[in-house]
């Protein structure tokens, strides 16, 4: 899951990937990933969002070099400056076409001086091997194209894993597999909705979505990766979702920590993903 992309409004290929996973999973009219188990009586809800800051293409110059627009949502002042001179990956018509974002040529100029601005989206332009537009459009590349820093995701160390957003996907398969083992007693568990949902950067659409056509809801639960000490995973109540989705009843969250936080070199400790995974099958089965 770390490997896909899924920049926010273009998380369809990674909500295909849990539908192929999750049997009897549906897509509803956002474009969650959505399935139900239990009998009885009670509503509760469990999410993970799916999406990422990412960029689209924003122009293809008649020398074939592409220009980019950040997506909408929250990053770091810093954000930008992870792209200058890094491989990225477009998601073409035609699939995946791998791309540089050029850097100043040092031979050609006197190089970067103390006084110039830092690298922003709109210094970037990104190489994709082809000298005209009409060569980049062979390669399956339009206006709007989502676009991410090249996905490798990396194990190091004692049971590490780095990757891009790595902790929100790690929570999102460590959900994953706890509904994948817990249908196999779904009718011995208590009705619990889950949904990986999309937009959740932006607008919140996809929980909102829920909120409104599924609701209301006893209980909510998000999952998710943020900033922490490896071995403490976060939980608590979470009450200004609660003010903003009334539908969803008393929301809480369960973090899963990282370091390097919204870095290309994002980690998280694999074993703080299986403690998750074995409180969210406790959790759906009706645990504390």
């Amino acid at each position: 899951m770390a490997s896909i992309t899924a920049v926010t409004g273009y998380e369809r290929e990674l909500v295909d990937t849990i539908l192929r996973l999750l049997p009897g999973s549906a897509r509803d009219r956002a474009g969650n990933a959505r399935v139900t188990l239990g009998g009885g009586s009670g509503k509760r809800l469990v999410v993970c969002p799916l999406d990422e800051p990412g960029y689209v293409v924003g122009g293809i110059r008649e020398d074939g070099y592409l220009t980019l627009r950040r997506v909408p949502g929250r990053v770091s002042p810093l954000f930008d400056q992870q792209l200058e001179g890094h491989r990225i990956t477009i998601q073409g018509r035609r699939g995946p076409v791998p791309g540089v974002v050029a850097v100043r040529s040092i031979h050609l100029t006197r190089g970067r001086q103390m006084a110039d601005e830092p690298f922003t989206v709109d210094d970037a332009y990104v190489d994709v091997g082809v000298g005209s537009r009409a060569e980049a459009a062979a390669l399956g590349i339009a206006v709007l194209a989502p676009v991410t820093l090249a996905k490798r995701p990396h194990r190091y160390g004692d049971g590490l894993l780095a990757a891009p957003v790595v902790g929100r996907r790690a929570a999102c398969a460590a959900l994953l597999v706890a509904v994948r083992q817990s249908a196999l007693r779904a009718k011995l568990i208590p009705p619990v909705m889950v949904a990986f949902v999309v937009e959740q950067q932006l607008s919140e659409r996809g929980l909102g979505t829920l909120a409104n056509g599924y609701g209301p809801f006893e209980e909510t639960l998000i999952v998710d990766g943020r900033p922490g000490a490896w071995g403490d995973l976060q939980q608590g109540p979470d009450p200004d979702t609660s003010a903003r989705w009334p539908a969803l009843g008393r929301v809480s969250r369960w973090i899963l920590p990282v370091t390097y936080n919204g870095t290309p070199v994002e980690t998280v400790r694999v074993g703080d993903a299986e403690s998750l995974y074995e409180g969210l099958v406790k959790w759906i089965g009706g645990g504390p």
